[in-house]
């Protein structure tokens, strides 16, 4: 009888342990089995998505430790063995990515390593100092980017709500672009959905940028508003071609407007002559009578506007022009545009060169004001 109770235990307790190694077989195959699935798995299956963000610089066991604490994984270990024997290996790049649980892993490196195809330009645009919007627009449609219409049309639907220092420009009909003086000469990409809104835009956002806070302040300072600093840069920027020479014509500006003299400069009768083009590089005794509002050969004081898009360097010499007792100026060397500059108009018309570019001529005789 007590052999046969013996008999009934061993048989009970290896029931028990046949049992209990089955559920340590079946565990460690399930195990097993999810963390080959995960280390070599392909399949992908209905799964729900999870957003995860990977901050920049984690390392390997960062991204397997924020993956599995997202649920996405189970086993660590099997995403960076996997990682380091596949095409993804230091590839995974930081950022926010919506994963799936029914991913493998396999596809969720490949989704952390997708770089998107970067969009080349197919174009350039080049502005100088010193064009006009008209001549922005001309180019553009030379260069097959939009028409000039479209261009214009742009320009001018432009409101001082989108760029407030814009709200400074006149409103009052006199201003022939409210954009003109605020598109920054600058070199623009062009891609092939670039339309003339986005040139526009890009320009103006351009001139946000390089007119400073530091450059605003020292234009309050003056009592400048940025339309009369750009209207005065206009100007400097259509007569100077020598560095050095942009803060001198910047102070003959301040002069003459000081002591109430007109400015008489001819780009300022070029401009509304030539319809911003500058297609014509001589004013004559008959076009100091064009009826322009930007005509300072008729009208005292500035121009009614921007007379072109001034560069930084003209900028910076209206707000640090150079003082002196300088009244007048004419060109003296034609080949790089030079000035002498003097201070009475004896002066001037002793040193002056008969014929210079730009000058007011009729015949052979030169204006006795400036270049």
């Amino acid at each position: 009888m007590d052999n046969l109770v013996k008999i009934i235990k061993i048989f009970i307790l290896g029931i028990a342990l046949f049992a209990l190694c089955s559920i340590f077989y079946d565990y460690g195959k399930a195990i097993y089995d999810g963390y080959m699935k995960e280390y070599k798995g392909t399949e992908t299956v209905e799964g729900v998505d999870v957003e995860v963000e990977i901050p920049e610089g984690a390392s390997v066991k960062q991204i397997a430790k924020i993956l599995k604490e997202k649920g996405l994984i189970q086993y660590e270990m099997a995403f960076t063995s996997r990682l380091k024997n596949s095409e993804y290996r230091g590839n995974l790049h930081h950022g926010t990515y919506t994963l799936n649980t029914g991913m493998s892993t396999l596809d969720m490196m490949a989704v952390m390593s997708y770089v998107p195809d970067v969009e080349k330009p197919i174009d350039k645009l080049v502005v100088p100092e010193g064009f006009t919007i008209e001549q922005i627009a001309a180019r553009c449609e030379k260069q097959g980017i939009c028409s000039s219409t479209e261009f214009l049309n742009a320009v001018n639907s432009v409101t001082s709500s989108e760029f407030p220092y814009l709200s400074d420009v006149p409103s009052n009909g006199s201003v022939k672009y409210k954009l003109q003086g605020f598109l920054f000469p600058a070199t623009y990409d062009i891609y092939q959905n670039t339309t003339a809104e986005d040139l526009v835009n890009s320009m103006l956002e351009a001139f946000d940028y390089y007119f400073t806070d530091e450059l605003k302040a020292i234009a309050d300072e003056k009592g400048y508003t940025v339309f009369e600093v750009i209207t005065r840069a206009s100007i400097i920027e259509r007569e100077a071609s020598i560095d050095d020479e942009r803060p001198i014509i910047a102070g003959v500006i301040n002069n003459r407007l000081s002591a109430g003299m007109p400015l008489q400069m001819c780009p300022t009768v070029l401009y509304p002559l030539t319809d911003g083009l500058y297609d014509q590089e001589q004013v004559y005794y008959e076009d100091l009578e064009l009826e322009s509002p930007y005509n300072t050969y008729k009208y005292e004081g500035l121009p009614a506007g921007p007379i072109c898009n001034p560069g930084v360097a003209c900028i910076y010499a209206v707000l640090h022009p150079e003082t002196h007792s300088y009244y007048y100026y004419h060109v003296s060397d034609e080949d790089d545009g030079r000035h002498i500059f003097t201070e009475t108009y004896e002066e001037h018309v002793d040193t002056q060169i008969i014929g210079g570019p730009n000058g007011v001529e009729e015949g052979n005789e030169e204006d006795n004001n400036e270049e």
